[in-house]
């Protein structure tokens, strides 16, 4: 009955040409979610290290555990944005959830046509991918003194 997290594990390898064509746009910095195998990046935190405790910085490469703690990925994901931080989440486009509308639409989605072949899988994964492209939405506002600054 649950199809949705059907897999084995809750870690899914980026296929590297999709993510390729991300890195071209964005010039990630860190892997938030990776093991040794699988990093996207020269700096990355693997699950032993925790992403959710470590900070994130500069462009961020996040393809989340697709289990139950996605929420809380997300809403580190948006934290970090709102400080500053460009973060760009491959994640399951699952409309439905709390998670989503707390923290992905409140940015740009881009949905993916067709399913991902995550890591060396034989099929297409079970459900639909989107791509959360998160930015500070914190507006700063010029010095109010007068003085300039």
């Amino acid at each position: 009955m649950n199809v949705h997290f059907s897999s084995k594990t809750d870690l899914h390898e980026t296929p590297q040409d999709f993510f390729d064509k991300l890195n071209a746009e964005f010039g990630f910095t860190l892997d938030v979610c990776a093991t040794p195998e699988n990093a996207k990046c020269k700096t990355y935190y693997t699950k032993q290290e925790d992403g959710l405790v470590q900070p994130w910085h500069g462009h961020v490469w996040m393809n989340p555990p697709y289990g139950r703690e996605i929420g809380r990925w997300m809403k580190k994901a948006n934290d970090s944005a709102n400080e500053g931080v460009t973060v760009v989440c491959l994640v399951p486009a699952r409309t439905d959830t709390k998670w989503w509308h707390e923290y992905a639409i409140q940015h740009e989605v881009r949905f993916i046509k067709g399913r991902l072949k995550f890591g060396n899988a034989k099929n297409s994964a079970p459900l639909p991918s989107a791509v959360i492209i998160m930015k500070s939405t914190t507006c700063k506002t010029p010095d109010s003194s007068g003085s300039g600054g």
